[in-house]
């Protein structure tokens, strides 16, 4: 490996630690940051870099963790009792919550599915249950990309070392 190369690959992986740190984080793109750096080092580095066979999986890795984000807090709250208006409800929370932080995105979508399950009828407790797993669900899908970010950097680092 060439100094370039080095300097290259380390860069790459700190935008892939942004990335992963994305996946928790507001403001920041997450898996779609690490696949991005992976591309740009493959531009960069052509041959030295990742093969098109492993970008082909972290595109579709990555298209699996985006599934997952927008799937979790619906189907969360759907698995705790939720109807479909729980369901938009946390979505809905969710986004809003992006503007309050940490806690709103935690918060966001319990309040949103609980609210949107008592504005369709129900009755605080079992709409606060919806809440809840909206929130639970969302959770899971934040261990799960995370864990889907750790899986894509990884192959990275095999794939770059890897090359000949």
């Amino acid at each position: 490996m060439t100094t370039e190369q080095i300097i290259g690959f380390i860069i790459a992986l700190l935008i892939m630690l942004v990335g992963l740190a994305g996946n928790v984080l507001p403001g920041l793109p997450g898996t779609p940051l690490v696949l991005i750096a992976a591309i740009l080092h493959r531009l960069y580095f052509g041959q030295a870099s990742v093969g098109n066979l492993m970008l082909l999986i972290l595109v579709l890795i990555t298209g699996v963790a985006i599934a997952l984000d927008y799937l979790a807090g619906a189907l969360g709250a759907k698995k705790f009792g939720a109807t479909w208006r729980g369901a938009v409800g946390a979505a809905v929370g969710g986004i809003i919550g992006l503007f309050f932080s940490i806690p709103g995105i935690i918060l966001g979508p319990f309040i949103g599915a609980t609210l949107f399950e008592m504005g369709g009828g129900q009755q605080f407790k079992p709409a606060a249950k919806a809440g809840f797993g909206a929130m639970a669900g969302l959770l899971v899908g934040a261990v799960g990309k995370l864990s889907l970010s750790a899986i894509m950097i990884g192959l990275f680092v095999f794939s770059v070392f890897s090359s000949p």
